[in-house]
């Protein structure tokens, strides 16, 4: 089998929050996120908007269709409050679900917490862009990304177009 070289992925953080938009908390959900990622994934770029609707939308597709990231992480805003909206806005803007990101992140997190049935979030992609909730504090970040990490670069390969062997490989050993 003939191995491919490392990808290097890059990826952009949206930190979804009125507080932290507005500067009456500090944010440290995109450090846990940039210390949490694997050594591939390089952070593009980030912005931390208020729990708008409209806002969130905008900014994904100025990350997916004009800065043409592969990887976008919204932190915040998948709970059960009325500003939580996160997982409406991404829904809006996704053309495909990605069901199982969701899915594992909250079964990683049933281990941990009796609320983890609790979590709205939603995963999905638009273009070559894959878009993944992820909840608004530093602990839940990282556990969640734990979950998805392992299976991301094939994900992104396939998503991209990079994948050599798909189609012709055993994906058995996967």
């Amino acid at each position: 089998m003939i191995m491919s070289e490392k990808k290097n992925f890059e990826y952009a953080v949206i930190i979804a929050s009125d507080s932290r938009s507005s500067g009456e908390k500090i944010d440290s959900c995109l450090a846990a996120i940039e210390e949490t990622m694997s050594d591939n994934y390089k952070l593009k770029t980030s912005k931390i908007v208020p729990d708008d609707l409209d806002k969130l939308q905008e900014t994904m597709i100025e990350f997916a269709d004009d800065l043409k990231t592969p990887l976008i992480l919204v932190s915040g805003g998948t709970g059960f409050s009325a500003r939580d909206i996160t997982p409406e806005a991404t829904l809006k803007v996704i053309e495909k679900e990605t069901p199982g990101i969701s899915e594992a992140i909250r079964l990683s997190s049933r281990e941990k917490t009796p609320y983890w049935m609790l979590s709205r979030a939603v995963s999905g992609i638009r273009g070559q862009s894959l878009i993944i909730n992820l909840p608004g504090s530093p602990k839940a970040v990282r556990e969640s990304i734990t979950a998805f990490l392992p299976a991301l670069d094939h994900g992104l390969e396939i998503l991209l177009g990079d994948f050599l062997q798909h189609g012709s490989e055993d994906f058995s050993k996967h």
